[in-house]
């Protein structure tokens, strides 16, 4: 049969907060979606502390997916409001994609997530994530009927992110819940943060994956300098990563310099598939004594 304009399926967009707990794999589902890496990961718990937006374009659908950070009880000011950001992101969506872990569930998060989602009143669906790590399909069947008795979910998908089981069919399910409408960005709009943004986060994350102890969740990350040369095809970028403490700041430089070396390396590599340019990277440690209680602080790293 040929189509039509009056049998075409009519084109559906909005936006869909992705909502959960820490380290559910809210960011590795968004990267998996889009097919490029915008939003960083790492096994440590509030990898994510930003809204993070991600845009996918169909034929039939553009699906806004807004990545929140996790959802924990916040302790300190910096929590505080990492928290605020990801409940704060339920209101502005048309659906919401709520994902818990097969795995290791967290219960007091899940609790927190649905308290926040029956106030929306937002449809929503349910992305069991990780289920590639459960050890039969009857512990899944378990789970999905737990899930399925509190009846808070149009749709309920088993999924890993990871490896991408599944996940073709929790788009399917969402674009199905969208509302009718055109869509919001151009075709070629990945995201609508800034690629200093970016920049700095894919800085982060190797913080986060390199580094032990305390230091993650004590740094952040600033762009100093950021320049594009056309006729060279080299961008050069000026970071500074802060920390609270002297000690912190010797632990990220390492011995001779070679764990802030490796910091930077692996940085650069992500940084240049990003920007499809060669990158001149070069990072500064900075104390900032406190920085994760100090509002001004906060505010100037854009943790608002």
């Amino acid at each position: 049969m040929t189509e039509t304009p009056e049998t075409k399926a009519p084109f559906r967009s909005g936006f869909v907060a992705i909502a959960g707990a820490p380290n559910v794999g809210k960011s590795t589902l968004l990267n998996r979606v889009l097919g490029e890496k915008i939003s960083i990961t790492s096994k440590r718990p509030q990898t994510t502390r930003n809204r993070i937006l991600g845009i996918l374009h169909r034929p039939d659908a553009q699906l806004v997916f807004i990545d929140t950070p996790g959802v924990h009880r916040p302790s300190g000011e910096l929590n505080r409001r990492i928290v605020a950001t990801a409940l704060t992101a339920l209101g502005e969506a048309d659906l919401v994609l709520v994902m818990v872990d097969a795995v290791k569930p967290d219960p007091e998060a899940e609790k927190l997530v649905l308290s926040h989602l029956k106030k929306s009143g937002l449809p929503a669906v349910l992305a069991i994530n990780k289920i590639d790590r459960l050890p039969d399909k009857r512990a899944l069947l378990v789970l999905i009927d737990q899930w399925a008795q509190r009846g808070r979910f149009r749709e309920i998908v088993p999924i890993s992110a990871l490896d991408g089981t599944q996940v073709d069919r929790l788009v399917e399910v969402m674009v199905s819940l969208l509302p009718q409408g055109p869509p919001f960005y151009p075709e070629d709009s990945l995201t609508d943060l800034p690629q200093r943004f970016i920049v700095a986060e894919m800085i982060r994350e190797k913080v986060f994956r390199l580094t032990g102890q305390e230091i993650p969740y004590a740094s952040a990350v600033t762009i100093e300098h950021f320049e594009r040369s056309e006729t060279r095809n080299l961008v050069e970028i000026h970071a500074k990563i802060h920390v609270e403490r002297d000690s912190q700041k010797g632990i990220i430089i390492g011995k001779g310099g070679a764990k802030l070396k490796e910091i930077g390396q692996a940085a650069r590599r992500d940084i240049q598939r990003l920007l499809q340019a060669k990158v001149y990277l070069k990072l500064f440690v900075r104390v900032q004594k406190n920085w994760s209680r100090d509002t001004r602080a906060l505010r100037r790293f854009g943790y608002e």
